[in-house]
């Protein structure tokens, strides 16, 4: 849950059923993503993104690759082995991002305080109800 709370801009829905949406990075740091529904409430708010070609995202982009490394055995082999792995997202993946957001910012960018209603976090309050909320 570490984008929650966050306005995101929704592109497209996959064949799984999750949700692909960006925020863009640029403004308000989600990436490329796909959510399930179920953490999406809808708002009435509209962004352009008749421009934006979003046909080569499905859910295999997102897959994992498996790697299979050999066990090591020791306690200083098994620390060493432990600061080797990260996560370095590859650099195909990067530019997609910044060519969806390119082009995604222009658009926000024509509507006035959109980007900074995409950048402010999101809370519902006691009382407040999702589905009345109109902006």
């Amino acid at each position: 849950m570490e984008f929650k709370g966050k306005r995101v801009v929704f592109l497209k829905q996959l064949s799984s059923g999750l949700l692909l949406v960006t925020g863009p990075f640029k403004i308000n740091g989600v990436p490329l993503r796909r959510v399930y529904q179920s953490y999406v409430i809808a708002t009435s708010t509209k962004v352009d993104i008749s421009g934006l070609n979003v046909e080569k995202f499905d859910d295999k982009y997102f897959a994992k690759e498996v790697e299979k490394k050999k066990k090591k055995k020791g306690d200083g082999e098994f620390f060493e082995a432990e600061k080797e792995e990260k996560n370095v997202l590859p650099q195909g993946k990067k530019d997609d991002q910044k060519s969806v957001d390119a082009s995604l910012i222009k658009s926000i960018e024509a509507v006035p305080d959109l980007k900074t209603y995409l950048a402010a976090r999101f809370s519902l309050k006691a009382g407040m109800k999702p589905h009345e909320l109109v902006l």
